[in-house]
């Protein structure tokens, strides 16, 4: 973990339940937006995703004014518990006090997005292999988003890093790994054998016309061990 982080710190969902005599740790749901997926307004969507433990606000082709309109309305719309992360864009993370943000591999260092955010702010950062996981973890990362584990739309022609790269990497860290890509109700529970903290969906949430459903099966599928 993070020293400084927030995660480290406690301030990010830590959730258990119990079974069998003793509390299990349940894993993280983390859900990241695209307008252009969802069949209704996206606040009124995210509005409708109680249990997701984080949202990652990533409408990337927007510019700084509207993206910061949006995420005033997103944070509104928040169900209690969940956590705000801006992708990338730290100076609206702060104009409307995220809970953090989320960095790409080719964005602001991790160490200096928390120079700028303070102790109590959540920094992500996206890898791709175990030696950039390592180095966001040395940078001052507070949790790392690796995939695509499986094969997506969003990745055509690219062939999927897979489960085994995935157990490496959160064996290889000491702060949680996300996986991402291709994820689902059917294959979620796979990457938590694997080592994941929690698993990173975009389609599987943003494009249903029940979203709470959906967030019903993924926190369904994530409780089995």
């Amino acid at each position: 973990m993070s020293k400084t982080g927030a995660l480290h710190q406690g301030r990010a969902p830590v959730l258990f339940i119990k079974g069998e005599g003793r509390c299990q740790r349940l894993a993280w749901l983390y859900v990241i937006t695209d307008r252009r997926l969802t069949p209704r307004p996206l606040a009124e969507h995210v509005s409708r995703l109680a249990g997701v433990d984080f949202l990652q606000l990533r409408e990337k082709d927007l510019p700084g004014g509207e993206l910061y309109k949006l995420a005033l309305d997103i944070k509104a719309a928040l169900p209690s518990g969940t956590r705000l992360l801006i992708n990338d864009r730290v100076d609206v993370a702060l104009a409307v006090n995220a809970d953090g943000v989320h960095l790409g591999e080719s964005s602001l260092p991790p160490d200096t997005a928390r120079r700028l955010l303070g102790p109590d702010k959540i920094v992500g950062v996206s890898v791709h292999s175990l030696a950039a996981a390592r180095e966001a973890e040395r940078a001052g990362a507070d949790y790392i988003l690796f995939g695509h584990v499986f094969p997506t739309a969003s990745k055509k022609g690219i062939p999927p890093r897979g489960l085994t790269a995935l157990g490496e990497v959160a064996a290889g860290v000491g702060i949680p790994t996300i996986a991402l890509g291709g994820i689902n109700a059917e294959n979620a529970a796979l990457c938590l054998a694997a080592g994941a903290r929690g698993v990173a969906v975009m389609s599987a949430v943003m494009s249903p016309s029940d979203p709470a459903a959906a967030v019903a099966g993924l926190k369904k599928a994530l409780t089995r061990r």
